[in-house]
Order: structure tokens, then sequence, then C-alpha cells
């Protein structure tokens, strides 16, 4: 392979991230998701709703990861399986367009968000698997950290061109910018905030056009794969009954398991809470998104370079611990308290502590998950290194659902958005726990 073309396939990779990015950065977390607390005017069902929602997208992951994951990695041809969850990940999302509050029907809505989210987390996991192709093993750390960082810049730029030119105010009808929505979109049926869906759909299609044309399916140096299903999910029986003797690898399985989760909840429901308990507007919670994603973009790229120099395990330990304390500050935080001090109910601080808090929040987020991705390198068994992301998408996603549900299940529970939080802290105070289990440079038998 030549230095150009090596060029060519990780720049096509990183167009993955870029892609995909606006899912997570519109739809579930800054635009859309506010948009639901409004049409549904109550935050703490809203919250539930919303957690209920992506948990039952989780349950529907879990459920096929193992066997996709084992399909695939004894089949290959990974590039056809991203083409097929695109499909959904476009579908998806477009549908969100039909959440007009005229005939708002939530079930609906929540069904085309979750196939969108199915599409999106599938295509993530094949995509990951093809890290380790990328580079040597001393340059995966900033390609991923790079890749993390340009996939926020994407999201950036998509929550900029939604806040500018679409996303209207319920009370005004005016974008951020002052503007009527673009194209002519009627700002009292919120046409200009519902085009965040075909938006995202259309945002994916363009910008997945450099992952295919340059990026390809590792060369095979033996026979060509062919599909046994059967044999697949025995392979895949046999790894998983193994894993207890791989300490390592397996205490870093249950870490990420239960991190990653966190980070999800925080991310699913962060604007959510901002909405309902602070009272913010679709705009507000655009504002607060823009410096996530900056702090998020700048520290992925930081994260890449510390997890380069120190190992990735300090990295992934000292953003848990700063997520685990910003989730409490939220918690202590309202429209009458800035970390459980009393303020004036007129006063901006509280806005203006949780603008820095979601920067926080982007900033531990962005070095969290590009530190994870490398570690699970460093876990895996170089000869078998398909097989180590399938079982980290799988440890990933088998209890995607928790945090949302549970996050649900709090909300509803105590009527309280604030103490529906709650389950964020102990998904990372568990998954920092149990990092201390966790070799820098994986099980000694399995280098």
């Amino acid at each position: 392979m030549t230095e150009v073309t090596k060029r060519r396939r990780i720049w096509g990779w990183f167009f993955f991230d870029w892609a995909s990015q606006p899912y997570a950065t519109l739809l579930l977390t800054f635009i859309f998701g506010p948009y639901m607390a409004e049409l549904l005017a109550d935050g703490a069902a809203a919250q539930a709703l919303w957690g209920t929602g992506v948990g039952l997208a989780g349950v529907a992951i879990a459920l096929m990861a193992p066997v996709l994951g084992a399909i695939a990695d004894q089949g290959g041809h990974r590039m056809r399986w991203i083409a097929g969850f695109s499909a959904l990940y476009v579908l998806g999302s477009a549908g969100l367009w039909f959440a007009s509050p005229d005939a708002f029907r939530p079930g609906l809505v929540m069904l085309s968000f979750g196939i969108g989210l199915v599409g999106m987390e599938f295509a993530t996991i094949f995509t990951n698997a093809l890290l380790p192709d990328l580079g040597r093993r001393d340059e995966i750390a900033r390609i991923s950290g790079n890749g993390w960082a340009f996939g926020y810049l994407g999201g950036l730029v998509a929550l900029v061109i939604m806040l500018v030119f679409f996303a209207e105010s319920s009370a005004s009808g005016r974008t951020f910018a002052g503007l009527s929505p673009a194209f002519g979109l009627d700002p009292e049926t919120r046409q200009g905030t519902r085009f965040v869906g075909p938006l995202t759909a259309a945002w994916y299609v363009v910008f997945m056009i450099p992952f295919f044309l340059w990026v390809r399916d590792p060369r095979s140096t033996g026979p060509a794969p062919r599909l046994h299903v059967g044999g697949a999910l025995r392979d895949l029986g046999r790894t998983i009954r193994t894993l207890p003797r791989r300490r390592s690898l397996f205490a870093y399985l249950g870490a990420s398991m239960l991190y990653r989760d966190g980070l999800n909840g925080t991310y699913a429901l962060g604007a959510i809470y901002a909405a309902g308990v602070l009272d913010w507007s679709v705009v507000q919670t655009g504002t607060f998104g823009i410096l996530a994603v900056v702090t998020g973009a700048l520290f992925a790229w930081i994260g890449g370079q510390a997890d380069a120099r120190f190992g990735p395990k300090p990295v992934i330990a000292a953003s848990c611990a700063i997520l685990l304390l910003v989730v409490i500050a939220v918690m202590a935080t309202s429209r009458t308290r800035v970390l459980g001090l009393p303020v004036a109910p007129e006063s901006h601080l509280p806005d203006v502590a949780f603008y820095i808090l979601g920067a926080v929040i982007g900033a531990a987020g962005g070095a969290l998950q590009t530190a994870s991705r490398t570690m699970m390198v460093r876990q895996g068994d170089p000869a078998r290194m398909t097989e180590a992301f399938g079982l980290y998408a799988l440890s990933g996603k088998a209890t995607a659902f928790t945090a949302p549900l549970a996050i649900a299940a709090a909300t509803a529970w105590t009527g309280s958005q604030q103490w529906g939080i709650a389950p964020l802290i102990v998904l990372f105070a568990a998954g920092l726990a149990l990092l201390g289990w966790v070799r820098p440079d994986g099980d000694p038998s399995h280098p």
C-alpha cells in the first residue's frame, strides 16, 4: 500500500465520523430531543419517554449485536454491512420530519428514531473494526483521536447550520441568528426544527461518499471467507466462555460497558434535562451543544495525544472521574440553585453554570471515547482483532438500554428530573472501579 493510498484510506475512515456525528449531535442530544420536550410540555414526561425510546432501541441492538458480529466476523464484507445499516440510518432520520405538533404521534416518532439509531450503531460497529488495519500499533491512538475530533467538527458545523438557518424559537419563530427558517419552511408548524431529520439524512449521504470511495475491506491472504451462521455462533459462544480466563480483557469489557452506558445516557438526556429544569428553548440548548461539541473536538484530539504518550488507561480513568463529578454538579443545579447554593430566581448564574458543565461533559466525553477505542486494540489479540472489536461492540450495546431505562424509571418514580439522573453516578463509579483490574497492555498471554 502506497503512502498516498494509506492516507486516503485513513481520511475516508475519518469521514464516517464526520457523516454520522449529526445523529448524536442534532437528533439524540441538542435539537430533536429538546423539541420533543417542547411538544410534550412536561420535562419529566419527555425525559421518561425519551429514555424509554432510546432504551428500547438499545435492547434491539443488544439482541442483534452478538449474532451479527459473529456472522460478519466469519463472513467478512464489512463494507456491505456498513452500506446496509447506512440505509436504516438515512430512512430513520429522514422520518423525523413527520413529528408535526399538529399531529404528533410519539410512538411512530420514536420508532423512526429507533430505526435510525440502530442503523448508526451497527454501522459504527463495523467501521470501528477497521481501525486496527489503518496503521501501526503506535499510530492507532492518534488515528482514533483525530477521527473523533474530525467527527465532532462535523457535528459542530451541522449544528451551526441548524441553529442559524432552520431551528426556530417557538416564541418568535426566528432562528438563533434572527432569521426566518430557510427554504420558506413554516415556523408555525415547526418545519424549521423538524428539518433536522432530513438534514441529518442528507448530510450522511453526501459525506459518506469519500468513505465508500477510499475505504476497502482489508485484503485477505487466505481463501475467500464463507458465511456459516452455525459455525459463527459456536465460535462466539466459545469465545464468551473463555473470557473469564482473560482477566484484563474481561474487566475492561465490563468497565467500558458501564461507563460508556453512563456517557451515552449523559449525552442523550443532557439537553432534555436543561430544557425541563432550566426551562431552556431549542436555541439555548443549541448554544449549549455548540460549547459541548467544540470542547469535545478539542479534547478528542488532546486525548489522542495524551493516549499516545501515557497510554489509554489514565485518560479513561480521569475522564470517568470528571464525568461522575459533573453529574453530581448537574443534580445540584436548578433554576434556584447552583451547586446546591441558593440563587435568585431571576439569576442567570444557573445558565452560565450549566453551559460550563456542558463544556466539561463534551471535553471528558471526547477524550473518553477516543481512548476507549485504542484500549480495545491493546486488550485484543492481534491475530483476532476483528473478534475483539466484536466483543467491544457487544459489551457496549448489550446493556445500552440500562442508563436510559434506569433514568426513565427513576424520573417516573421521583417525578424529578434532577433525581432521575442519579443512576449515572452508579454507572461511572462502577466502571471506574472495574478499571482497576485492567492491565494497560492487556493480559500477559494475550499481548
